[in-house]
């Protein structure tokens, strides 16, 4: 990852509504969720959503799919971990094992 598209997905979550929006596909996990059941969890107007989740997308941390009538929001795996791969690219004087404990005891991450 560049460091322009990592400030991009920074900005991307540097908003109230838009980070709670990402750790609640996060929980989701794989599946993700139906636009109507984000808005309802998040209590967002259909149009306010329809905003974060645009950003979201853009940034590349969320996808979209349709289902009949449904569009259902996932987090992009891939993305995230290119995200915390060029946070922590560094660590600890360039040992990023020693990083690894921040997610190690996690039992919800998808492998």
């Amino acid at each position: 990852m560049e460091s322009k598209q990592a400030v991009a997905t920074l900005s991307a979550l540097a908003h109230d509504t838009r980070l709670d929006l990402f750790r609640l596909l996060v929980k989701a996990g794989d599946g993700g969720l139906a636009a109507g059941a984000i808005a309802d969890a998040l209590h967002v107007a259909p149009s306010t959503l329809s905003h974060h989740l645009t950003l979201l997308e853009g940034a590349g941390l969320i996808s979209a799919r349709r289902e009949s009538r449904h569009i259902f929001y996932a987090v992009a795996v891939p993305a995230v971990r290119a995200l915390l791969g060029y946070l922590t690219e560094d660590c600890c004087g360039g040992r990023p094992e020693l990083c690894a404990p921040l997610t190690a005891n996690k039992e919800h991450c998808n492998g």
